[in-house]
Parts: structure tokens; C-alpha cells; sequence
């Protein structure tokens, strides 16, 4: 564990790489004279020193593309990093757990709280559940005043 890259670093790497190349990254962690392990010097090519690499903050259209193809593909940063020119997909990743995912729930919440307050039953898995609102459950086993009736072929199919 080498702790922080250095600016020295940073520079031999990115030298040897526009001498020799992005290829076999133990040979380069070896021949540049870093002592680093190949898996580093790759990341920190691909996520920090390449040269097309987009820096600043993230556009609302970039963001709006994001949820939109984090809707569509997942999460697969890779695949959505390749539609935003000169976006990493670890960049896209951090971007999306520590500010997406937040505004996401907080906008499921509220599109939830806005729609009517009862929540659809399958019919075909449930025929009745009735609860009085009031009923408090104190063991799984004092179930009182409640009918649960469930077709057991329906719900096998």
C-alpha cells in the first residue's frame, strides 16, 4: 500500500504511456520505474490522467442521460459512460450513489405520496385481506379480529 499518487508519479506515468503506449500494465508499473502494481497504473490512467477525460461538474443534460439509461441498462457504468464522451464510468458510479440514487427515492417517495393511499393487491394472490385499522398485533401468534383467505391453486400456478 504506496498511499497517495505523487505529481512525479503522475508524470512517468503518462510519459511512458505516450512513448509506449496503454498495454500490458505490470510490464508498465515495472518499466517506469513506479512501485506500483499494474492494476493501479491502469487505474489511474483510465479514471484520472488520460487526456479526454471531462473534468467539472456533471451538466443537467448529462444527468438527465444518466437516469434515463440507468433506467434502461442498470447499473452498468460502463455501458453509460460510453454515451457521455469523456466520462469515466467510476465517475458516472460515484456520481450516481452519492447524488442520484438520493434525488431517485426522494422522487419515488413523493410521486407515491401524491397517487391514491391504497396500494394494489394481485388479485389472483390474494382474494381478502381485512384488518381493522385500529387492531394491534402483539405476537405473531394473537392475531384477532382479521380473515385472510388465500385460493392456494392460484397462487401455485
Amino acid at each position: 500500500n504506496k498511499g497517495s499518487w505523487t505529481a512525479e508519479e503522475d508524470r512517468r506515468l503518462a510519459k511512458y504511456i505516450e512513448i509506449h503506449g496503454a498495454k500490458r500494465w505490470k510490464t508498465i508499473a515495472i518499466k517506469s520505474g513506479l512501485n506500483r502494481c499494474g492494476k493501479s497504473c491502469r487505474l489511474r490512467w483510465l479514471n484520472y490522467l488520460r487526456p479526454n477525460i471531462k473534468r467539472g461538474n456533471i451538466s443537467d443534460e448529462e444527468e438527465d442521460l444518466i437516469i434515463r439509461l440507468h433506467k434502461l441498462l442498470g447499473n452498468r457504468w460502463s455501458l453509460i459512460a460510453g454515451r457521455l464522451p469523456g466520462r469515466t464510468d467510476n465517475e458516472i458510479k460515484n456520481y450516481w450513489n452519492s447524488h442520484l440514487s438520493k434525488k431517485m427515492i426522494n422522487h419515488d417517495v413523493r410521486t407515491e405520496q401524491t397517487s391514491s393511499s391504497e396500494q394494489i393487491v394481485p388479485h389472483k394472490a390474494w382474494e381478502t385481506v381485512q384488518m381493522e385499522e385500529e387492531e394491534v398485533v402483539k405476537g405473531s401468534d394473537e392475531i384477532e379480529n382479521s380473515e385472510f383467505s388465500i385460493d392456494v391453486d392460484e397462487f401455485f400456478d
